[in-house]
């Protein structure tokens, strides 16, 4: 029977035991799987901490719903039922910009009206379809605030794109990649020659698609609705956990790994156990995975230690509803850097979430940190406390102290997909081929959020099942 390691236990390595059991089972496949966990309870940075009526998230706090990957895991592992969208409060965001909070708008009606961009900088926007900017080459890295400039101007890239970058990835349009960040931004510049032009035609096909009696995706947010448990996000890792049974072992450190004449791997821990493995697939952060593989290929983990990585502190503050003045009809809002605030926003989780505090409470989360500001991870905890009590204070107007105060430190929380990002897995994908049955999976290549994990575990999944295939003819 060949053998299948997993090391790391977050969602990425849970979900690859997962689909690579169930696309064993369903090709007449006999496998040993084992994973393995380096902390005493699996899911990485999924956690949901429950505590004095509050439900904090750790981590992510969901998915979106306009993509299949997750969804399909949901209902492959038969929790589909548990499944909690969160309310039509999510798709209102905000800015905060020049001392007040302007909603996104979502129509060019809204946008002509909102104060968020000024009319120089609305006509600015509004050369964005003239054939004067032309389309980046496609062998251009460009980064997302060169982009930006060149596209929409300056005032969009401070006020819209460098709070979205922040919001998603923690990091800094100055030097993130756009085709890595935002692949098919990319892709329609280049096949619309703008984003406007692009986003026109894509409505008549939208109506087009409706009026043939095709199924289209939900307009609600952006990609979706934001989807998660009512006990959490952790339901799903807890799901995870339980189904795989005794293939997940956790409290787990692997220290090395070589190469066998076999073309097998040993693999070692801490505790002085050993593996052995016919496929092994490294489910762990791009900074660990080159230091556990520095033995076995240094080629391997010198560009693995390329990818950067972004901190971010998560602070959960818990109040009265009547401490609060202010609307929480919303997502939430993000702060541009110029504004020259402590945090880089504040989601309103109970306005999306109802049962994420108590009746009559309210959860706030706010982030800080992240590229831009990476000294912030070392704040003690007063400091933290006070500087997002100023924030709030300034951006909703909330005079009174938090009752429920929660902060969890992510020393390297996100990874960076900066210029040169795409290059260094051009690299990876070349020395990989040197090294038969090993696998590299997670959120260090192709996208950070859930769906993107889980549509890598597939297809680690699916490389690991046809090497075996392939390797027995």
């Amino acid at each position: 029977m060949k053998k299948i390691l997993i090391v790391g236990g977050g969602i990425s390595g849970l979900a690859t035991a997962w689909l690579l059991r169930s696309k064993a089972e369903a090709a007449g496949e006999e496998l040993h799987i084992t994973l393995l966990e380096k902390d005493d309870k699996p899911g990485g940075k999924i956690r949901s901490i429950k505590a004095e009526g509050y439900t904090c998230e750790w981590g992510p706090n969901g998915f979106l719903d306009s993509k299949p990957q997750t969804l399909n895991l949901c209902r492959s592992i038969g929790i589909e039922s548990s499944l909690h969208r969160s309310n039509d409060n999510a798709r209102k965001r905000f800015i905060y910009s020049g001392g007040e909070l302007h909603q996104l708008p979502d129509g060019a009606p809204a946008f002509l009206k909102s104060r968020l961009i000024s009319l120089p900088g609305k006509l600015r926007l509004a050369l964005e379809p003239t054939p004067f900017i032309s389309a980046s080459p496609a062998d251009v890295d460009e980064t997302l605030a060169d982009f930006g400039r060149r596209r929409l101007g300056s005032e969009a890239l401070d006020k819209l794109i460098a709070p979205m970058v922040s919001g998603i990835f923690a990091g800094d349009p100055e030097t993130m990649s756009l085709i890595s960040c935002f692949p098919r931004i990319a892709e329609l510049e280049r096949e619309y020659g703008g984003l406007i032009r692009a986003m026109i035609m894509l409505a008549k096909k939208k109506k087009r698609d409706i009026a043939e009696g095709k199924v289209v995706s939900s307009a609600a947010g952006p990609g979706g609705v934001l989807t998660s448990f009512r006990d959490g996000i952790q339901f799903l890792s807890d799901a995870l956990t339980s189904s795989l049974g005794e293939i997940v072992n956790s409290s787990v450190t692997v220290n090395s790994i070589t190469a066998q004449k076999d073309d097998t791997y040993l693999v070692t821990s801490e505790n002085g156990g050993i593996y052995e493995a016919d496929v092994l697939i490294m489910a762990t952060p791009a900074y660990a995975t080159a230091k556990i593989l520095s033995g076995l290929d240094y080629k391997i983990s010198g560009v693995l230690e390329q990818i950067p990585y972004a901190s971010m502190t998560v602070v959960c503050f818990g109040y009265s509803r009547n401490q609060i003045n202010s609307s929480l009809d919303g997502f939430g809002y993000l702060i541009p850097k110029k504004e020259g605030r402590n945090t880089l926003g504040t989601l309103w989780d109970s306005s999306m979430f109802e049962n994420r505090a108590a009746e009559g409470k309210v959860l706030l989360r706010s982030m800080m940190g992240g590229a831009c500001f990476p000294d912030y991870i070392k704040l003690s905890d007063d400091e933290v406390t006070t500087r997002v009590e100023e924030d709030l204070r300034m951006t909703m107007g909330i005079d009174s102290a938090p009752e429920f105060v929660r902060i969890f430190r992510h020393p390297q929380a996100i990874p960076q997909y900066t210029v040169g990002h795409g290059s260094r897995l051009d690299k990876l994908e070349k020395q990989l081929k040197e090294n038969r049955g090993l696998i590299l999976t997670g959120n260090s290549y192709r996208g950070i959020g859930l769906n993107d994990c889980v549509a890598a575990a597939e297809r680690a999944a699916d490389e690991a099942l046809k090497f075996l295939i392939d390797s027995t003819k």
